[in-house]
């Protein structure tokens, strides 16, 4: 990956449109936020009448094959307008099983010889382990079902890191204490014993085992680095790196004890904040764009644009004008949006990315509004929304935020008051 990034475009400042396996795939192949599209949460589906990446490069003629995750289920076997790949029978929510055979089905695409042009989605899985490990840490061998024997058997598949020594464990991040003035929503979110259940599952830990899982999620972060490296390796030594766009993403992030969270489901940097590279010919090399605010919503017309298909009118933006001129008029804000409850769909977040700022608002609780200065509080430790002076802050990023729900139809509803 980080071969990738020095030979192409990497944009630092990029954030998924929702912080969950789901939703934020959606937006992926849609150009969409989830009010839109319709998928708030894991287990929802896009709509049949919202054409995705798929079809609309079948459509235009292109050859189109998926091996790996979607994680949008009843819209039909072939991922919406893709050709599946992988073998039915793979559990692709566990890479160290599956991202093995994603990484040769895919390289057994790259080895065909092609009459037209193609879209390859590999969906790679890990660091997504790191949940498995997380719950076996605490999960009683007698109380083991099924489905959490699977899990345990994936967590034993990584015993080389769990049995690493102290000595080589990363230290815990700065800002891994809980503020004691934290969002009552964002408690309650660590109640919750199911949808993102993972962090219930640390409330024991000592700070040894919260370095290990640290140390667990880089060895995942490279085991899955080496698949990356095997499929472009393939398109290189089938001669297709001369006229392929290669673009790399993820759904979300991971908690990494930052504020003693772990997985997905939250909105702050660590979850909601996403890689993207973009290489290929044309694209200028070892460039990183810290400049431009970018989103899961501007993959689809990114690809739409360099693939010349057509790309109905979307939310998103195509990041082809700021990879050819950086200074190329852009948008000045990037939203993401948060359902944590699928029991519970009132219950939602908003968090606005400004260049500098940061500013979170949850629909219910105490301390339902935050503002980072990202600047100067990388790590997010500092609520300023909870300081009379930075007024003014907080009452600008509401506007962003009003001005977005209206553009977007999007009917969440931002505080009038302090």
């Amino acid at each position: 990956m980080d071969a990738l990034a020095t030979s192409g475009v990497r944009f630092t400042e990029s954030y998924c449109a929702a912080p969950v396996c789901g939703p934020s795939r959606a937006c992926l192949a849609t150009g969409r936020m989830p009010h839109e599209n319709g998928v708030l949460v894991n287990g929802l589906s896009i709509p049949e009448d919202m054409p995705t990446m798929g079809e609309l490069f079948r459509d235009a003629s292109y050859r189109t094959g998926w091996t790996g995750r979607w994680c949008v289920p009843g819209n039909g076997p072939d991922i919406r307008g893709f050709e599946c790949l992988h073998d039915s029978d793979q559990p692709l929510g566990q890479g160290i099983y599956a991202d093995t055979h994603v990484a040769d089905r895919a390289i057994d695409f790259l080895d065909q010889k092609h009459d037209r042009p193609f879209l390859l989605g590999v969906s790679l899985c890990n660091p997504h382990d790191i949940c498995y490990w997380v719950m076996q840490q605490s999960t009683p061998q007698g109380e083991l079902d099924p489905h959490t024997i699977r899990l345990k058997e994936t967590a034993d598949a990584l015993a080389f890191a769990s049995d690493a020594d102290e000595s080589e464990l990363p230290p815990l991040p700065d800002n891994f204490a809980i503020d004691p003035n934290e969002p009552s929503f964002v408690q309650s979110c660590r109640q919750r014993p199911y949808y993102g259940q993972e962090v219930t599952f640390t409330w024991d830990w000592d700070e040894t085992t919260w370095r290990r899982y640290l140390f667990t999620y880089h060895r995942l972060t490279e085991l899955v680095d080496i698949q990356v490296g095997r499929v472009m390796s393939a398109l290189h030594e089938n001669g297709l790196s001369d006229n392929t766009l290669i673009l790399l993403t993820s759904d979300h992030g991971e908690g990494q004890a930052a504020h003693h969270t772990v997985v997905k489901l939250w909105l702050n940097e660590e979850a909601a904040r996403v890689p993207v590279i973009v290489s290929g010919p044309g694209i200028p090399a070892d460039v990183v764009n810290s400049d431009h605010l970018t989103s899961g919503i501007d993959i689809l017309p990114t690809m739409c644009d360099y693939a010349e298909v057509d790309c109905p009118d979307v939310t998103g933006r195509s990041l082809l004008p700021v990879i050819d001129d950086p200074t190329s008029d852009w948008r000045g804000c990037v939203v993401s949006e948060l359902h944590p409850d699928p029991k519970n769909l009132e219950m939602q977040a908003r968090m606005v990315r400004s260049q500098r700022y940061k500013y979170v608002v949850y629909s219910m609780g105490t301390n339902p509004e935050q503002l980072f200065d990202l600047d100067a509080d990388p790590g997010e430790t500092a609520n300023l929304a909870l300081d009379a002076s930075r007024a003014n802050h907080v009452a600008y990023h509401r506007d962003l935020l009003r001005e977005w729900l209206s553009s977007t139809g999007d009917a969440f509803t931002v505080p009038t008051t302090p």
